[in-house]
């Protein structure tokens, strides 16, 4: 029996002007989910914004605290970056990733989505003719949205159909061969999916991003919350898995909003490889009058014109966080790993209840448990199933919006409360009822 009617769902999509439920965007589906919950006070399952959902880390606040009251709020912090946050930041890659970037190349932005409209900007005007992203799909939907309001035009790829690195290699040399694309975007781990990119397969990026010219925007939001590896140990293998190994044509877009769950601090690093930042590109001479330096270009002459910055407590409290994790005083990937417990137990009542698991493996093994997963139903395309889950209190997105050709739906842990596991086991229950498989 559904939780809300029809006729609820609609006054709620008709009320917040959403047009269609089943295509709507992660705001809008917040939007009614909070709607239909303050109307009956019944409450949901939200498995829509991934916002984080552990406390704050208590070091970066008092850092803030402490930066505050030393008087900094009456001055502008420099566009390219406290050095304190710099130094930390380099010290930070070197000790999880194991890759060298000099501080000058790590630049605070305000929060990844500024890190990467800024570098979707200097990527697609740095050569004339290279004017396009590639996404290695699915992906975070804000960042399409991103080209639109910039006007640069993209191609896309679902890499379900294409992982191991003979496939992926075949697939991105049909891409790039054209010569167009300036950028190539995906997150690791995969937002939506979960799913991890490996070693073989990084390197094939990395090696076609060199032999075609394209930057590789690696976002890596969600960092070393692969809970399948021991990662997380400072100065110790094993290390993040990145493209950084194998090109120089990268950035690594790294936030302070999941693994520290700063998010509301807006608070990120836009970290440029020491010989993208270093290279001149008359395009961007010509453009911005200024020496066409890819890294001073992008920080000064395209950053600095979007946020002015970013707020000075906030980058004092980043490299805190970010010094003490070198020094072992914070163990961030434990911090979150109840992310993975979370969604494991998501994941174990849906599967009961008839639902499977859309993105459900990497090249070599099942795909982990952590802050995203993917579900599919028989008989239901995603669209249509994030509108029935509507119905039974559950909140998410279609796969559709992600770029994904899979049918499902995303859902997100960080909202899940130990009280609403029963809840969701009787509404996925009274949904598997309602919806009979043949």
């Amino acid at each position: 029996m559904k939780i809300f009617s029809e006729a609820l769902v609609a006054e709620a999509c008709r009320v917040n002007n959403i047009a269609d439920l089943s295509t709507a965007t992660i705001g809008e589906i917040l939007l009614a989910a909070s709607y239909l919950e303050q109307k009956t006070g019944i409450p949901f399952v939200r498995m829509d914004q991934g916002s984080p959902g552990l406390p704050i880390n208590r070091y970066g606040v008092e850092a803030e605290k402490r930066a505050l009251d030393s008087g900094i709020g009456s001055q502008y912090p420099a566009a390219a970056g406290v050095p304190e946050l710099k130094e930390a930041a380099s010290a930070f890659v070197k000790a999880f990733i194991d890759v060298d970037i000099a501080p000058r190349g790590c630049v605070p932005t305000t929060g990844s989505v500024a890190a990467s409209f800024g570098s979707f900007i200097a990527c697609t005007q740095r050569i004339p003719g290279k004017d396009k992203v590639l996404f290695v799909d699915p992906g975070f939907p804000i960042q399409k949205s991103q080209l639109r309001v910039l006007g640069i035009g993209w191609r896309e790829f679902d890499i379900y159909a294409w992982r191991g690195a003979a496939r992926l290699r075949e697939k991105l040399e049909q891409e790039l061969a054209a010569g167009d694309i300036a950028a190539i975007v995906y997150s690791n781990p995969n937002n939506p999916a979960w799913i991890c990119l490996e070693e073989e397969e990084l390197q094939v990026i990395g090696e076609l991003a060199t032999k075609y010219d394209a930057v590789v925007m690696e976002d890596l939001a969600y960092f070393c919350m692969d809970y399948r590896r021991e990662l997380g140990h400072p100065y110790e293998a094993p290390f993040l898995p990145t493209v950084a190994r194998y090109t120089d044509n990268y950035i690594l877009m790294l936030s302070a909003s999941k693994i520290f769950s700063y998010a509301g601090q807006r608070i990120a690093l836009c970290c440029i490889s020491d010989k993208l930042y270093e290279k001149q590109y008359p395009a961007l001479a010509k453009r911005y009058l200024d020496a066409g330096v890819f890294g001073v270009s992008l920080t000064a002459s395209i950053l600095y014109m979007i946020t002015s910055g970013c707020t000075a407590t906030t980058q004092y409290g980043y490299a805190e966080m970010l010094r003490l994790s070198c020094e072992g005083k914070i163990d961030f990937v434990e911090d979150t790993r109840e992310y993975a417990r979370r969604a494991a137990k998501m994941k174990e009542i849906f599967r009961r209840h008839g639902f499977s698991v859309v993105y459900d493996r990497d090249v070599t093994r099942e795909v982990g448990d952590g802050f995203f997963f993917t579900l599919g139903y028989e008989g239901l395309s995603g669209d249509e199933l994030v509108v029935e889950l509507m119905y039974y209190g559950v909140s998410s997105i279609s796969l559709s919006t992600t770029g994904s050709t899979r049918q499902g739906v995303r859902g997100c842990t960080s909202r899940m409360r130990e009280e609403l596991y029963p809840v969701l086991e009787e509404r996925m229950a009274e949904f598997e009822k309602d919806h009979p498989k043949k």
